[in-house]
């Protein structure tokens, strides 16, 4: 491939048998015919065929599903110019070839009204046609939040790779590959949203864990009707989940009761530190406790109880 340098490590037995198809250089308009060397064996390079485009057909497994109509525009302009600079892999199959990576140039060319289409031929099985897809796609940064996580999960679902796995495949940490995936959790609507980039998503996965799709939907709504921040939005989402548990909110109410009980006692013991000059701890609850003074000699304990005598006449 192209960006051979890119792929994970991970990935270098998974392609290690995946070499170029040996077959006839299928000419361009006006270049005649040939054949590879005088031998006719191959010298094991990445070979370019000029195959048909009608030959050519979308690959099922093609993470990316939303092609911006005025982007395609502009390739086809910029092909019909400058040709296809970078060849489209493909894969044989029962009527022709099958794309595994470069859908929006096949594309393009298509609007662009070219005949025959610059490719290189391998032999990839199914996983390795499915990972070949959301690699190139992640690596140009053309897939959308959902479509990326559906590429995730196919990997795991269909082809049993485990995260670590996709993690050392694909460059990314485990934890990404876990946020990324963690967003279909999320309702079809906000999904949309998302994939559409009226909400980031990191704004989806603020709101994932509200346990009631009714309000994840509001929430969603208002992000985008505000144009709240992902902090703003935490602290929203934070505000509905002690509404609809209200466990959760006799906690969180009683945490804040004892930081401010805490904070008192600070207070006091910081008083009586400065009337007796010595340490000061409160230790206790409601309903018993002990307050403790600290003393280093003989002479300072009987001051102690000659200041607390004086305080008692």
């Amino acid at each position: 491939m192209a960006k051979k340098a890119g792929l994970g490590r991970g990935l270098d037995a998974l392609f290690a048998d995946a070499a170029p198809v040996e077959e006839k250089w299928r000419p361009a308009d006006g270049q005649e015919e040939k054949t590879s060397g005088a031998s006719g064996e191959s010298d094991n390079e990445d070979r370019v065929l000029y195959i048909d485009i009608n030959d050519i057909r979308p690959n099922n497994a093609q993470p990316r599903k939303n092609f911006d109509e005025v982007k395609l525009g502009e390739l086809a302009s910029s092909i019909k110019t400058n040709g296809v600079i970078q060849p489209l892999i493909v894969r044989e199959s029962t009527s022709g070839y099958e794309l595994v990576a470069g859908e929006r140039r096949w594309r393009a060319a298509r609007m662009a009204g070219l005949r025959n289409i610059p490719c290189i031929v391998r032999n990839f099985d199914d996983k390795q046609n499915a990972i070949v897809a959301i690699i190139e796609n992640m690596q140009r940064e053309d897939l959308d939040p959902i479509e990326e996580a559906l590429g995730l999960k196919s990997m795991t679902d269909k082809y049993g790779f485990t995260q670590e796995q996709i993690s050392a495949s694909l460059g990314r940490s485990r934890t990404y590959i876990t946020n990324s995936i963690r967003l279909l959790k999320l309702p079809e609507e906000i999904q949309q949203y998302v994939s559409s980039g009226q909400m980031s998503a990191a704004h989806g996965r603020t709101i994932i864990n509200i346990p009631d799709k009714a309000r994840q939907k509001e929430i969603a709504d208002k992000i985008i009707r505000n144009d709240l921040s992902v902090r703003a939005t935490e602290r929203l989402a934070e505000k509905v989940k002690d509404e609809l548990r209200p466990e959760r909110r006799k906690r969180r109410k009683a945490a804040d009761a004892d930081k401010a009980k805490a904070a008192e006692i600070a207070a006091v013991e910081r008083e009586l530190m400065t009337l007796l000059g010595t340490k000061v701890h409160i230790n206790g609850d409601d309903s018993k406790g002990a307050i403790e003074l600290e003393y280093y000699s003989i002479d300072e304990l009987n001051r102690l109880i000659d200041a607390l005598r004086d305080a008692f006449k």
